[in-house]
Order: C-alpha cells, then sequence, then structure tokens
C-alpha cells in the first residue's frame, strides 16, 4: 500500500480463536501438526466445513502413519471453549464426517524431488504470493491489523484464564480497528468495534468496560489521546448469544486478510491453513514476508511488498518483484534483482522449507499460526531479522 503523506483512516479486523472460521483453520492446522510430528514427509491439504453440532473433514492427505483426524477435531474444539451443547456446538456431542483421501498421483508427481523434471522440488501449485512489512509497529506490521489481533487475543486469554470471572464471555468475537494516519504514521484511534459473543445475562456495561481495560493495557496512549466512549463500538446489534458454528457456518481459509495484513498489504488469493510447506500458497507467502521484514528492519525503506509467482512443479519461481512505495534508499528495480538472485533470500520451495524449517516446527505450531495472525508474532522463524546485514553488504 501506498504510504501517503497525506491524511487518511485505514481500518483492518480480526476474529477470536471461536469465529467459525477460525475454528475450522485450527482444526486443519491441528491436523498438519500431527501429520508432521509422525511423518515430516507428509503431503496435507486439509479442509474443514462447522455448522450447527456438526463437522465435515476433507481434502487430501498423505502420511505414512495413521492419524486420528477425529480425536485431533475434537480436542481443538475442547481447547477452544465449545464444550457445552447450549452453544450449539460441543466437541463430545457434535457430529463428525471425515472425508479425507490420499493426496492426487498427478500433484505428487510435480512436487516431489525425485521426480520433478529438474530434479528439484517444484511448486505445489502455480499462483502468486505477497509478503509485506512497514514500520507502524515494532513487529512491523500495520498498526490497525496489530492491535485488531491483540484486543482479540487478550480476550481470549481472560476468559481462559479467570473463566468465573469472564463467564459472561463466550468463544466467538470479532474486533474492527480504525486509525487515523498523518505523515504516514498511525497518529490516533478513530474507531473500535468489538463485537463478542455472551450469555444472556451478560450487561453491555460489563463487555463495554471489560473492553476499555484491554485497549488502554494494549494501546499506546498517544493514539488514545480525544478518545470518547462514542468511539466504541461494543455490539451494536446488541445482543450477540448465538454464535461460532452455530451462528454461522465455517469453513478452512476465509480470513485470509485476517491471516495476513489486514488489507494493507496485498494478497495473492491462496489461504494458509491446512496446507503443508510445499504449497508455495504457504511457505512462499512466509519467505516474502521474511524478506520484506529484513529489508524494513535493516533501514531500506519504510514499507515493503514482495510479490513471488510460480508454475506448478517447478522450482524457480517464474517472476519476484519489490515494491517500496517511494520509501525505500535504493531503487526497487536493484532489490528485485537482489532476491532473484537467491543468495540471501532463495524463494526454491525447498530451499524455503529448509531455511525456515518447515517440516519440524521448533517452538511454534502451525496451530498457532491459524489464531491472530500468520506474521507479527517472534516465535515465527519468518519472523526473524538475521539477514540484515546481508542484505547492507549485498547492496554496499
Amino acid at each position: 500500500m501506498l504510504r501517503s503523506e497525506q491524511s487518511f483512516i485505514f481500518t483492518s479486523e480480526s476474529v477470536s480463536e471461536g469465529h467459525p472460521d477460525k475454528v475450522c483453520d485450527q482444526v486443519s492446522d491441528a491436523i498438519l501438526d500431527a501429520c508432521l510430528a509422525a511423518d515430516p514427509e507428509s503431503r496435507v491439504a486439509c479442509e474443514v466445513l462447522a455448522t450447527t453440532d456438526y463437522m465435515l473433514l476433507a481434502g487430501e492427505i498423505s502420511c505414512r502413519e495413521k492419524i486420528d483426524y477425529e480425536k485431533v477435531a475434537r480436542q481443538v474444539v475442547r481447547d477452544i471453549g465449545y464444550n457445552s451443547r447450549e452453544l450449539g456446538f460441543a466437541a463430545d456431542t457434535l457430529r463428525l464426517d471425515c472425508r479425507i483421501k490420499e493426496q492426487s498421483a498427478d500433484i505428487a508427481q510435480g512436487v516431489n524431488a525425485d521426480t520433478s523434471q529438474s530434479g528439484e522440488q517444484g511448486a505445489g501449485d502455480q499462483g502468486m504470493m505477497f509478503g509485506f512489512a512497514c514500520s507502524d509497529t515494532e513487529c512491523l506490521m500495520p498498526a490497525p491489523l496489530h492491535y485488531a489481533h491483540r484486543i482479540m487475543q487478550r480476550l481470549a486469554q481472560l476468559r481462559h484464564q479467570e473463566p468465573e470471572k469472564y463467564a459472561f464471555l463466550k468463544p466467538d468475537a470479532k474486533a474492527q480497528v480504525a486509525l487515523l494516519y498523518e505523515q504516514g504514521r498511525p497518529s490516533r484511534l478513530c474507531s473500535l468495534l468489538v463485537s463478542h459473543q455472551h450469555d444472556a445475562q451478560m450487561r453491555e456495561e460489563q463487555l463495554r468496560a471489560l473492553v476499555d481495560q484491554v485497549v488502554h493495557e494494549l494501546l499506546p496512549a498517544e493514539l488514545l489521546q480525544g478518545v470518547s466512549a462514542d468511539d466504541y463500538l461494543i455490539n451494536p446489534t446488541g445482543r450477540f448469544v448465538i454464535g461460532g458454528p452455530q451462528g454461522d457456518t465455517g469453513l478452512t481459509g476465509r480470513k485470509i486478510i485476517v491471516d495476513s495484513y489486514g488489507g494493507m498489504g496485498r494478497h495473492g488469493g491462496g489461504a494458509f491453513s491446512g496446507k503443508d510447506p510445499s504449497k508455495v500458497d504457504r511457505s512462499a507467502s512466509y519467505m516474502a514476508r521474511y524478506a520484506a521484514k529484513n529489508i524494513v528492519a535493516a533501514g531500506l525503506a519504510r514499507s515493503c511488498e514482495i510479490q513471488v509467482a510460480y508454475a506448478i512443479g517447478v522450482a524457480r519461481p517464474v517472476s519476484i518483484n519489490v515494491n517500496t512505495f517511494g520509501s525505500g534508499k535504493y531503487e526497487d528495480a536493484r532489490l528485485s534483482e537482489l532476491l532473484r538472485q537467491g543468495k540471501i533470500f532463495d524463494f526454491r520451495p525447498a530451499q524455503i522449507i529448509e531455511a525456515l524449517e518447515l517440516k519440524k516446527p521448533q517452538g511454534w505450531s502451525y496451530r498457532e499460526t491459524a489464531n491472530y495472525g500468520h506474521f507479527g508474532r517472534e516465535q515465527f522463524p519468518w519472523e526473524k531479522t538475521d539477514k540484515i546485514e546481508f542484505l547492507k553488504a549485498a547492496l554496499a
């Protein structure tokens, strides 16, 4: 996105772990975690649908070990907090259908390194992926999305850690943060929308007071100057008792803007969750974020977006493009050429997987990525800023 020097308002949303689409994302990624733990060479494309007291597991999986997909799915639902039939969706009583089959041999032919034409692991699909970073926040994520995620994450923590005190909170929730930008920087909170599922006895002032507390914990004081109660929209329909998969059918991969950059960076259209790292929809998006974040962290630009594109079964990207929106210290063409050389960031699928250790997660899990964004949290290896000196040396 162009980092305009003019004033503008930008809005991003986040959703809670109990949102019906996020329930599905977490189940898909928990199944991926289980497969990779049993067999790091697993091929996984797992889709989930959830509605009132029902869940469907579908997709293509090749794994040397037998995985109890139903057990994994029910545990995720239980962990989120859907444990009562009153919520219309409960871990122990929902009906679960499994329609998972083996991966297509035609796809495997181009993805497996020993059978591709080049002898290298080819991309798992065609398409384009984007990575983005900007100097809005310390984690180099867009501020509206960053604070929306943190608000949702904090409310979920309170619900889990103090269940008696916050018994009125139920799993499903959304937040939307609108910030005023001046001179290219976030300057003030314009509005905050929080819709949170609750029990029938909750009073609006309970949730309003809790949201105000969380906002003052998480947002810098300078963003809150001049903000009044009128800038908070709390459950604006007046009631949110029926929620989760009972209120709205969930599907894997429908929250791709929540998962990425909140609309401030572009998106190639491919979802992340439920896909093993041979799928470049996921792994190349992670690598593009890794490169963009290091470019911004190195002070080479205030804002950076990277596009990478692939052909199925072909290892090397068909194109790599860098856009710093006029904020770069070097021409975008020079940065693009540096990335195309592949010496600092190698965008071939096998090299991405090796560099980021995507087959054997250590200290993180794919299920963790399915909540509160795939980017901006330090436990993920694509969030490292360890290539700063390499970039500076290459450009010197």
